[in-house]
């Protein structure tokens, strides 16, 4: 059974990998921003007390997402492993969900700490681009022809995000340090992390990532 958080500062490529080690490890890849969304699409009582809060334009409590977490944990498809993306994102969070997953399974979980300088996320990040037509995302440094979508040929096609503006990106950056770099740091007490290098090529972060989980 493998038990994997995926973490890091955003643009990191945390999705990009999950992804990848959830198909090669047959476990599902749970983000909390899918969970909570499909929480309140089914109007249950933990997705409608979350709602006043997403209504709001405000964070939904610990409580509440770690609740949501542990129950989407106890389903059947999770029984083999899982892969949790995107939480926990406070240091209360992972005091709350770590005496959780050990009532739910004996067997360690495993951090997957995808580490970056922040100037490289910077740049990786302010040079993200969105296809208009397929909604592709791409880099323009790893474009041969930075005109053309590798997705579907279209050309002229590429708008920056709002997100990806650097002042933004800096802003996430400084909130994941301060409030996000604890979660790390209350793992490692745990010798539970597992640190990779995020500046690789996408082929040999997962390849190093399945190495060390196995």
């Amino acid at each position: 059974m493998k038990m994997l958080i995926f973490f890091g500062a955003p643009g990191v490529g945390k999705g990009t990998q999950a992804k990848i080690i959830s198909s090669k490890l047959s476990i599902p890849h749970i983000s909390t921003g899918d969970i909570l969304r499909e929480a309140i699409c089914k109007e249950n009582k933990l997705g409608l007390e979350a709602k006043k809060f997403t209504d709001k334009g405000e964070l939904v409590p610990d409580e509440i997402m770690v609740e949501l977490v542990e129950n989407v944990l106890k389903e059947d498809r999770c029984k083999n492993g899982f892969i949790l993306d995107g939480f926990p994102r406070t240091l209360h969070q992972a005091e709350i969900l770590h005496p959780i997953i050990e009532k739910i399974t004996s067997e360690k979980i495993q951090i997957i700490s995808l580490e970056a300088d922040d100037e490289i996320i910077i740049d990786r990040l302010t040079q993200r681009r969105t296809c208009t037509e397929c909604k592709g995302i791409v880099n323009l440094n790893l474009l041969e022809d930075d005109l053309t979508c590798p997705f579907c040929g279209s050309k002229n096609s590429f708008v920056k995000r709002k997100d990806d503006e650097a002042e933004v990106i800096k802003n996430r950056l400084q909130i994941f340090h301060s409030a996000t770099k604890p979660v790390l740091d209350f793992f490692e007490k745990l010798d539970i992390v597992i640190k990779v290098d995020g500046t690789k090529s996408v082929e040999e972060i997962s390849t190093k990532i399945f190495e060390a989980i196995n």
